[in-house]
């Protein structure tokens, strides 16, 4: 660059780069794509690099023609197919000795080369050839996308047989993001063969871009064939706007001006993603707090169906109760003494009339209600597993920082769910519990430890009740005593069964709360552990975001007074 040299553009130019380094700054900071954090960088060396004018348009617009007649020399190879597959910058060289062909220098970027060429045209100024915006080969846009945030001024090339068609366009809004000064030439001018019908295409150009840029650029109707032929009227309009465009004032304006352009660009497209965070953070949130609520919900629910199956298996007792109450009246009066006196017979027929099915009908109603346990409980792990997949990000559009840590986050919390569900199979979970819960009754009714199933745990404590009257009742012998004690033990009889009994359904109920509640606890705390960094994370990132929203408006703010500050400074220095 070859500025104008006073104090108050060195003043602008240490001020844009102290604006950039800050943007820089706040662009790695906040994680940004590392495209935007080496667009920034780039924009600082711009600023001490030759003013480049920059040439994008369709392959098949000519450019190659139109910057061989615009330089007056065929620097660059011409065809009907693409020919230029990297991007050219074209610069003057003092230097003769190679021919008017110019020397081919290679750079640091493998797609970009530069050309020196001994034309005094270009003395200041670097003029950029890129390839196609709609070339078949993808990288070849992609190149030129690229390239266009360094631009200072762009011409931008549409073809006068399909005059600004709609991936023109598109390319166009590139051009609008970056805030460019662009120039509009239509190529192949000599194909118009009516004024009406140039009048037509100047027109319909000159509207189209208006209604992309938002803004009305000068638009040219060029011949790069006539032009190479003797002359073009045309031509001889553009280059007089560009000796004016390419003035050492103007050129200084724009200098100044476009890696500004550069910064808005970016400091929005950070904005933006900032607020797309935010909105993706609040709906986290949500979900978080969805799940606390069918986390409460589903407790609730496990409750009244706990509730609804322990009175299952109270009616059951209660069942037995009566009939053990029956068989006892009926079986501990004074003329059923010789039977009483047979202890095994007396037993084997409580178990038949009193006990019947109850220990199998226990350990089936548990069962039952161990699997509906179990079962509410994978379902709550499935409806965790659901929402966390629509909350996962998808594939498309740039990745950040902030994407790929929450992404992470989300795939621990989906992991314990996955985890839950295929570690803790029904058959599994319900072993445990049911293990759990027989280990303590038979621990609360005095019984040792082994393989016993609930039922037949039931069976024994109700075993011990009815030993606790036949062995008092065996050693009764026929007489006035026993006939005078009989109606006494068979009171104690029914209190000791009814007391046997409410301490069994005492027992049942509590040690089946207690696992419940048990196996909820640890429900909660695998839960509470994979979803503890997820919401420290929201709220952490919250914070970063509230911090970055006051920064970026400073930085905007800053952006904004140098830029009023470029364009009134050059304009003053400029004259009327």
């Amino acid at each position: 660059m070859t500025p104008l040299v006073n104090a108050a553009i060195q003043g602008l130019l240490t001020r844009e780069r102290v604006l950039l380094a800050d943007l820089q700054s706040f662009l790695d900071t906040q994680g940004a794509p590392a495209a935007a954090v080496q667009q920034a960088r780039q924009s600082v060396r711009d600023l001490d690099e030759a003013f480049l004018l920059v040439v994008v348009g369709e392959f098949n617009a000519g450019k190659s023609s139109f910057i061989n007649a615009l330089l007056g020399d065929a620097v660059l190879p011409e065809g009907v197919t693409p020919t230029t597959d990297r991007i050219y910058v074209i610069q003057h060289s003092v230097d003769q000795s190679n021919g008017p062909g110019g020397e081919m220098e290679a750079t640091d970027d493998p797609y970009v080369s530069r050309l020196r060429v001994p034309l005094k045209a270009l003395e200041g100024v670097a003029l950029v050839d890129t390839p196609g915006t709609n070339a078949i080969i993808r990288q070849h846009q992609s190149l030129t996308e690229g390239f266009l945030p360094r631009a200072d001024l762009v011409l931008f090339l549409t073809s006068a047989d399909r005059p600004f068609t709609e991936s023109e366009r598109q390319f166009l809004e590139l051009v609008k993001r970056w805030g460019r000064a662009v120039i509009m030439v239509v190529n192949k001018a000599d194909l118009l063969e009516t004024p009406q019908a140039r009048e037509q295409v100047h027109a319909f150009v000159k509207t189209g871009a208006r209604a992309t840029l938002g803004l009305t650029p000068p638009v040219y109707l060029v011949s790069a064939r006539g032009e190479q032929r003797g002359g073009d009227a045309g031509f001889a309009a553009l280059r007089g706007v560009l000796q004016s465009r390419l003035s050492e004032t103007e050129r200084t304006r724009l200098k100044l001006a476009s890696p500004l352009g550069t910064a808005a660009a970016l400091l929005e497209g950070e904005i933006q993603r900032a607020e797309t965070a935010r909105a993706t953070l609040k709906a986290d949130l949500a979900v978080l707090t969805r799940l606390e609520e069918q986390r409460a919900h589903h407790h609730q629910g496990m409750q009244a169906e706990l509730d609804g199956q322990l009175n299952r298996m109270g009616r059951l007792l209660a069942e037995f109760e009566v009939r053990a109450d029956t068989f006892i009246d009926k079986a501990l009066r004074i003329g059923n003494v010789r039977q009483l006196i047979n202890s095994r017979e007396l037993e084997a027929a409580f178990r038949r009339d009193a006990v019947g099915d109850l220990p199998e009908a226990i350990e089936k109603q548990f069962g039952s209600m161990v699997d509906r346990f179990v079962e509410s409980n994978l379902h709550f792990w499935e409806d965790v597993q659901s929402d966390l997949l629509r909350r996962q990000p998808g594939s498309e559009g740039t990745r950040t920082r902030f994407s790929y840590d929450r992404a992470a986050l989300i795939e621990g919390i989906s992991g314990t769910a996955q985890r839950q569900l295929a570690e803790g199979t029904q058959q599994q979970l319900s072993q445990q519990l049911t293990q759990d819960a027989e280990d303590a009754m038979k621990g609360l009714l005095g019984f040792g430890a082994g393989g016993v199933a609930l039922g037949t745990v039931t069976a024994l404590a109700l075993g011990t009740a009815l030993a606790d009257f036949t062995g008092v009742l065996a050693a009764i012998t026929v007489g006035s005593l026993g006939l005078f004690v009989l109606p006494q033990k068979r009171l104690a009889a029914l209190r000791q069964l009814r007391t046997r009994i409410a301490t069994l359904r005492e027992g049942l109920e509590n040690i089946v709360r207690r696992e419940y509640e048990r196996e909820q606890e640890r429900a909660d705390a695998r839960l509470n552990d994979a979803i503890a960094p997820f919401t420290a994370f929201i709220r952490q990132e919250q914070t970063r975001l509230d911090t970055a929203r006051q920064r970026s408006g400073e930085l905007q703010a800053q952006l904004g007074a140098l830029k009023a500050e470029v364009q009134a400074l050059v304009g003053s220095a400029a004259g009327p």
